[in-house]
């Protein structure tokens, strides 16, 4: 793709507080609104009024976080696309499921539903769950290894891909002079046996106004990017410097190709934090100030979660004990591991840096600084390799994304990197994605 046709994407990563742990204290948040609908549905209109490619939502079934001092409960997010899509006209939503813990038949029945009932602006966020509690919700004694999770993923895609393609796009007829409602001809069962699952299908309505909805991905472990190289068309990461988002997109766009996929079918959207401020020095006191308000009894929790190390007996202000860390192991195999584990090397932090590194995003990457100085650094991975785009995760709702909405993206504009209006209607138009065509099309029929 030429330079200079080449556009950032661009999608809001909604958090109920925001991304900061300590968000929903700040003084300009409004948890008291984090379970009202019209909440979010501002927040949607107001993306779309900015012309955003979509809007992110992850989830995750089993309440990991510390609730006693964040705003980390999750909302299911196929119910809030419906509520989101009915007050919308073009952005795209992302939604986060499990294939650990759902079942392929139903939940392509929800995001074909989703698709048609938006007109075509939905994708699927593909995640096998990396918490081990999920397993005692759904009656299991042990959560699956992190090996056979991404092995069970890729069935179920497959299988998810055949139910979207089970009717033809030109399978539903509606003609009122034949009485032919659909030709039950180019509707097939997909007769799916595997080691995973049984699904005969077909499914249960035609196939959707993107043909499938787009695939995401998030993860950056060597199965996450064996799972991308096959499947996304977006992949959703984490990084914290130039060098490591230049590997980890030039390494991404060669396994594609390896695979005979076309590297510019899949976007690389890392993930970024602003704090902005009319200066420099501003938009580091705000980001002290929410630094301030973290709780260091969650922070402890949630670094535990990510590199099980118990570090509560510990000086906050003393050094960082690297011995504590094994890489070996499930633990290992995490990519956000491996994000914690470059800071702590790269940057020998003390515990309560570390704490308040990981504050602002859970591993993604955190920047302060004015309007033009976020747009630059934007523009700097864009340009060199490094990004498609960014998920922007503000720290807190919703004047974290206010500002950058009426701050940064008319920076971006002026610059040539982000459209002025929305050349199409559905996500993979906003995404430059083709409409693939279905598995069954084009089969050898049977004559009278």
């Amino acid at each position: 793709m030429p330079a200079a046709s080449r556009q950032l994407k661009l999608n809001l990563f909604i958090y109920p507080g925001g991304h900061h742990e300590a968000g929903w204290r700040y003084k300009d948040s409004a948890p008291e609104r984090v379970l009202d609908i019209a909440y979010y549905q501002e927040l949607a209109k107001k993306a779309e009024a900015s012309k955003f490619d979509a809007l992110f939502f992850a989830d995750g079934p089993a309440l990991a976080d510390n609730i006693r001092y964040a705003s980390r409960f999750r909302l299911e997010p196929l119910t809030w696309i419906s509520a989101l899509a009915a007050v919308t006209q073009r952005i795209g939503f992302i939604a986060t499921a499990s294939t650990t813990y759902n079942e392929p038949y139903n939940l392509a029945r929800l995001f074909a539903s989703v698709d048609h009932l938006s007109g075509g602006r939905a994708g699927w966020n593909i995640v096998t769950t990396g918490d081990a509690s999920a397993a005692l919700n759904f009656g299991f004694d042990r959560h699956p290894t992190h090996a056979d999770r991404y092995e069970r993923a890729g069935e179920f895609v497959d299988v998810v891909t055949k139910l979207w393609d089970s009717w033809e796009d030109d399978a539903l007829v509606s003609d009122r002079d034949s009485g032919i409602f659909a030709d039950t001809d180019k509707i097939h069962s997909i007769n799916h046996i595997g080691k995973y699952h049984r699904v005969k299908g077909p499914l249960t309505l035609p196939r959707s106004p993107q043909g499938r909805p787009v695939y995401v991905q998030a993860g950056s472990s060597e199965d996450g990017r064996s799972f991308a190289s096959r499947y996304a068309e977006a992949i959703f990461t984490a990084h914290q410097t130039l060098g490591n988002a230049q590997e980890f997109y030039a390494d991404i766009k060669a396994r594609v190709k390896s695979v005979g996929r076309n590297p510019d079918h899949v976007k690389v959207l890392p993930g970024i934090s602003p704090f902005i401020g009319s200066t420099e020095a501003e938009a580091r006191a705000l980001h002290d100030e929410f630094n301030e308000l973290t709780q260091p009894e969650y922070s402890l929790h949630q670094l535990r979660r990510i590199v099980d190390a118990d570090l509560s007996g510990y000086d906050l202000d003393g050094p960082f004990p690297r011995e504590l860390i094994r890489v070996e192991g499930e633990r290992g195999a995490s990519s956000r591991f491996h994000v914690v584990l470059d800071i702590i090397e790269r940057e020998n932090p003390t515990i309560r840096q570390l704490l308040h590194r990981l504050a602002g995003a859970r591993g993604h990457w955190v920047q302060a600084g004015t309007p033009e100085q976020i747009a630059d650094k934007i523009q700097e991975w864009f340009d060199n390799g490094a990004a498609d785009g960014f998920n922007i995760m503000p720290p807190y709702l919703q004047g974290g994304f206010d500002i950058f909405a009426e701050e940064v993206v008319p920076i971006l504009r002026r610059r040539g990197l982000f459209r002025h209006d929305y050349d199409g209607a559905t996500l993979r138009d906003h995404f430059g994605l083709p409409r693939p065509q279905s598995t069954f099309s084009g089969l050898q029929r049977a004559t009278a």
